[in-house]
């Protein structure tokens, strides 16, 4: 599918040049740091040299004051707390970071983790009862609550206290707990609102410890922070480009054994960067609950003994492998009925059902369907006599807002603004498909069905220095609203060394006219171009830059988005 090429807009030329000589950086870079809103030498430093000191103070956010007093309570009249999250990778590190903290000196607590299948997302009844029954008094929820209002309710007549941490956006009222910890409510002040779930359990702890404890016990938390953050594809900027960036290094160069048993498992040899996790440690930990029960996962998450995690680890990785079987299957399907459809393949939106798929997988499938077709797409199956569903989206289009104004045909839904679940009675599906279809059909433009290539700034191929390079790749942890920067260069020529492999990608030497810098460029599902590159055509790039290491020898390497030609 060809892809629109969309261009940053560029600061003022005085402003890049007198920014760039503050820092002793070309413009290119200068530019690039402009377009993240840093501008001046003190966010420059605070970017380039992040420290936690730059993190928040919890007691900022609405009702930590009350969370820390209760948890405070709880642990001071020996009552049983009930660390309670959701069963994806955000809310199994967050039950993994506050059960593992707590229990690191308090012994009446457990975790509850609700059933995919049986239970859906959520706070569910079978949770709240099971609380009852085990006499906890207390239940801190992990990334959800924010919609579990008669829940909570069900809870507080049950003698049963709620602490929520959610980052989800908040429906018409706030539940009745003892504290709601969520920035995104309107009453909220804290500066930051797009912590993850287990970020915001972490704040938690940071409040708790730094009232009653020592605040350094929860940094050996962090490499989980940062495994939520890369998995839930919140923005890395703020509080979480501080948290990611220790606690990449806290995964890289000490992780505790559940996560070191899955690096070992994944055969990971470098360090890991946000897409690293995103691709080999967040699916593993994400296919415990999409096969089977998500404790799997958080009891290899809170493993102690090296022996014990590699045991866990071996166990997950064989529901991954389970897993990647029912999503290739199901995509197949869902892609067939796609193409044999004629409506389905003009609509604007994809709405797919069938009663059989996995529901552990349909939201990854969601998201194959969007790669293939780019527009905004839901797929569903039948759980418990309900249709319950994943939803995935394109760029510009908000699917919460999309849901809500379908709201009236269904049972439940909540989510982002790209990802979303949603529950709905079989009795209202073709009305749901139509609806759905019309509010998409309203808002899509042209331009937005039309994949895109954001770049930064145009560059010639002398610029990309080892120096050049080395400045660049201080500006990870890389990921939403801190992407890796894209450039484009212009008037290139293949030198040598064309190939494609796997019929599906291409690797080349790259030149431009004019300049003697030659580069090795690889471009992942471009062979399509191959014919012309082969000719000679002149041609543009979009590309990132890379270290690849070969044999021993490591070189700058130009990882190819898209290729036009001139």
């Amino acid at each position: 599918m060809e892809k629109r090429w969309v261009y940053n807009s560029l600061p003022p030329t005085e402003t890049v040049q007198e920014f760039g000589k503050t820092l002793n950086i070309n413009s290119y870079l200068a530019t690039t740091l402009l377009q993240r809103g840093i501008s001046d030498f003190d966010a420059a430093k605070k970017f380039f040299r992040p420290t936690l000191d730059q993190l928040h103070d919890p007691f900022l956010m609405k009702d930590m004051e009350h969370a820390v007093t209760r948890l405070k309570k709880a642990i001071d009249n020996n009552e049983k707390i009930l660390v309670y999250g959701d069963y994806d990778v955000d809310g199994t590190t967050s039950v993994a970071v506050v059960y593992s903290y707590l229990r690191s000196f308090y012994p009446h607590c457990d975790f509850y983790i609700p059933d995919r299948y049986a239970e859906g997302y959520g706070v569910s009844e079978t949770g709240v009862k099971w609380a009852h029954e085990n006499n906890f008094t207390l239940i801190i929820a992990l990334d959800l609550g924010i919609k579990a209002g008669d829940m909570v309710t069900l809870a507080s007549i049950k003698g049963i206290d709620f602490i929520i941490c959610d980052h989800h956006l908040p429906g018409g009222e706030i539940p009745n707990a003892v504290a709601v910890l969520d920035p995104k409510r309107g009453d909220c002040e804290y500066p930051y609102n797009e912590l993850s779930g287990c970020g915001l359990g972490f704040k938690l702890l940071q409040a708790f410890a730094r009232r009653y404890r020592d605040e350094k016990e929860i940094l050996e938390y962090l490499d989980l922070v940062a495994v939520s953050i890369a998995s839930d594809i919140v923005p890395i900027n703020g509080e979480n480009r501080i948290l990611t960036y220790f606690g990449l290094q806290k995964l890289n160069q000490n992780p505790r054994p559940g996560l070191k048993a899955l690096k070992d498992i994944a055969a990971v040899k470098n360090d890991l960067d946000v897409s690293g996790v995103v691709f080999t440690l967040g699916p593993r930990i994400n296919a415990a609950g999409r096969v089977a029960h998500a404790r799997g996962a958080v009891e290899l998450l809170i493993s102690q003994s090296e022996a014990e995690a590699n045991a866990l680890a071996e166990k997950v990785n064989l529901k991954n492998d389970l897993r990647r079987e029912f999503d290739l299957n199901i995509t197949e399907e869902a892609i067939s009925m796609i193409e044999s459809d004629e409506k389905i393949r003009s609509a604007k939106s994809t709405v797919l059902f069938k009663n059989t798929w996995h529901k552990g997988v349909i939201g990854i499938v969601a998201a194959r369907c969007v790669e293939k077709y780019y527009r905004p797409t839901i797929i569903l199956t039948e759980s418990n006599g309900k249709i319950t569903g994943s939803a995935r989206s394109i760029k510009d289009f908000d699917l919460y807002e999309g849901l809500y104004q379908c709201s009236d045909l269904l049972e439940k839904f909540g989510g982002h603004k790209y990802a979303a679940g949603l529950t709905l009675d079989p009795a209202n599906l073709n009305a749901f498909q139509q609806r759905f279809e019309a509010v998409v059909a309203a808002a899509l433009t042209a331009e937005m069905r039309t994949p895109v290539v954001e770049i930064d700034v145009v560059i010639p191929l002398d610029a990309i220095t080892p120096k050049f390079f080395s400045i660049l790749k201080q500006m990870a942890p890389f990921g939403p609203e801190n992407q890796k920067p894209v450039f484009e260069a212009r008037n290139l020529h293949v030198v040598n060394s064309l190939s494609s492999f796997k019929d599906k990608h291409v690797k080349f030497l790259v030149g431009q006219a004019g300049n003697e810098n030659v580069f090795q460029a690889v471009g992942f599902d471009l062979a399509n171009h191959y014919d012309r590159l082969s000719s000679g055509d002149r041609f543009a790039m979009a590309f990132t830059i890379e270290e690849n290491t070969y044999n021993g020898m490591t070189s700058l390497q130009l990882r190819a988005k898209e290729i036009k030609f001139e």
